[in-house]
């Protein structure tokens, strides 16, 4: 065996090795979700064949040819017995692209399907896609979201990075062969984070937005929106109400946005987001939730306060550090819930959980006071009932 089949034999044992490796529930958790002790999805979970010339005529050195900096943002969906993620994968060039992956379980063995999604274009090529929500609507089209990236015509020469974001659509009935829509339009100058609603409400299409006035700063903007289109294949929103906005010294003080496709519940909506907001070290995004009535989704019902998960370990770093981000998870049939998250713009996570503890969550944790003196008045609510609770049980540790 010659020094090229050497090393492609190590390359293929040791990513035959990171994608069979079986994932550990971790003990320790609050009682509303369980970490796991491993990622689902790293840069390295790649097929080699897409970043390796595996020829030893063109690359006699075994050099990787095409670098995968990142697997993050993932959108999900439970689809013929095995549940996908629909991943954005940065490659070192910067530039996103989604990907499929598949596991059994959800938990682990994550094996990306053969080829990256082959997106359609509109007629004004994307520069950038990346953080698909992915929407299985009940007029039968599953429908992928995302942010499409182009270069802001406005920018001057000296600035490359000014952008202009939008949300793009594409729909699917196999999650193979996908129809691209036109983008969506708002009134708003920036739309990233857009979640389609899984019903129709009132005969239209519901859209969460999150309207901003720059393409990294909210502005006059931020909040999470709701808006309303008669149409997919022409989705106009004329109006976007905020039914959830940013506020002072809070998780989510500097914007917000919605995640995942809300989940239905009997008591009302789940809805997972992110919220920002400044540090000395920099922006710290983090996911809360919140509930909105089942039959008016305009209307938030229960907000906890606080964040719902937050970065810890090693989640905090990476690409972009201190960063935890969900677009996509699952829920079965059963109660139990997965929800994908990613750290840090580098690699994908899962937590579980079930219905009945989030909606628990959602509904019993107290809601932010906005004050330090509110916060003291909920923790001593609590000590009270379980002073209560106590009483008279001589047995029970204080």
């Amino acid at each position: 065996m010659n020094a090229f089949e050497t090393r492609l034999e190590q390359l293929q044992n040791s990513y035959v090795k990171l994608i069979s490796k079986q994932n550990e529930k971790l003990e320790e958790t609050n009682g509303v979700y369980s970490r796991y002790k491993y990622p689902v999805l790293t840069a390295a979970h790649t097929p080699l064949f897409w970043r390796y010339d595996i020829c030893e005529q063109t690359n006699p050195y075994l050099m990787e040819r095409f670098g995968i900096n990142a697997v993050f943002n993932a959108g999900a969906i439970k689809w013929r017995g095995k549940y996908l993620l629909v991943a954005r994968v940065e490659g070192a060039d910067r530039k996103s692209f989604f990907a499929v992956a598949e596991s059994s379980n959800g938990v682990d063995n994550f094996v990306f399907w053969s080829e990256p999604v082959r997106l359609p274009q509109t007629e004004e090529p994307d520069v950038n896609v990346y953080d698909m929500r992915l929407t299985e609507h009940e007029d039968g089209w599953i429908y992928g979201l995302f942010c499409t990236e182009r270069k802001d015509p406005a920018a001057p020469a000296r600035d490359q990075s000014m952008a202009v974001a939008a949300c793009g659509i594409a729909r699917t009935k196999n999650l193979v062969e996908w129809e691209r829509l036109p983008d969506l339009r708002t009134p708003s100058p920036q739309q990233r984070n857009v979640v389609l609603h899984p019903e129709f409400v009132g005969g239209r299409y519901a859209f969460y937005t999150r309207p901003q006035d720059g393409f990294i700063e909210a502005g006059s903007g931020g909040g999470i929106g709701l808006g309303f289109s008669g149409s997919m294949e022409d989705a106009v929103i004329d109006e976007e109400v905020i039914i959830h906005n940013k506020a002072y010294h809070t998780v989510y003080e500097a914007k917000n946005g919605a995640g995942p496709t809300p989940i239905r519940t009997e008591k009302g909506w789940l809805h997972l987001a992110h919220g920002v907001r400044n540090t000395a070290a920099g922006l710290r995004y983090v996911l809360y939730m919140f509930m909105t009535d089942l039959q008016d989704i305009n209307k938030v019902i229960y907000c906890p306060g606080g964040y719902f998960l937050a970065p810890q370990g090693d989640e905090r770093v990476g690409d972009v550090s201190n960063v935890l981000f969900c677009n996509g998870w699952i829920a079965e049939d059963d109660g139990r819930v997965f929800i994908y998250y990613a750290s840090s713009d580098t690699r994908m996570h899962v937590a579980t959980s079930t219905i009945d503890q989030l909606v628990d969550y959602v509904i019993n944790t107290p809601e932010d006071g906005y004050r330090s003196e509110s916060s003291v008045e909920s923790i001593l609510r609590i000590i009270d009932r379980n002073k209560e609770c106590i009483d008279g049980k001589p047995d029970v540790k204080r």
